[in-house]
């Protein structure tokens, strides 16, 4: 059983970062890396897996660097992708055929 604890620094970093992406916007967990200088898209992915602020902090706006959905909750399938692709469709985050998101809805942090 997981026990609640505050954020680290390095988690307080990736939520922060995530606070600027707006609605209708993805970025990758790479970017987000580059942005807050960490090498490791795995370090992201576990920051966002415990994100005690979710929705309010969007974990959910981060995607796989080839702008497929990725994983969402710790899975990488099944009834949380599904829920990670509704949130975003109904921020307005544009899906093509192939399930891979619009390169228009690719955030730059340094834009």
């Amino acid at each position: 059983m997981e026990t609640h604890r505050p954020p680290t620094n390095f988690e307080s970093k990736v939520y922060d970062a995530l606070q600027l992406i707006p609605k209708g916007k993805v970025t990758t967990y790479g970017r987000l890396g580059k942005y807050i200088d960490c090498a490791s898209p795995r370090a992201i992915g576990q920051a966002l897996k415990r994100n005690p602020f979710a929705p309010d902090t969007p974990c959910h706006r981060v995607v796989s660097s080839d702008l497929k959905i990725g994983g969402f909750s710790g899975r990488n399938e099944g009834e949380p992708v599904l829920r990670k692709r509704r949130l975003l469709e109904n921020e307005g985050v544009v899906f093509r055929e192939n399930g891979t998101i619009s390169r228009d809805c690719c955030y730059q942090f340094d834009e």
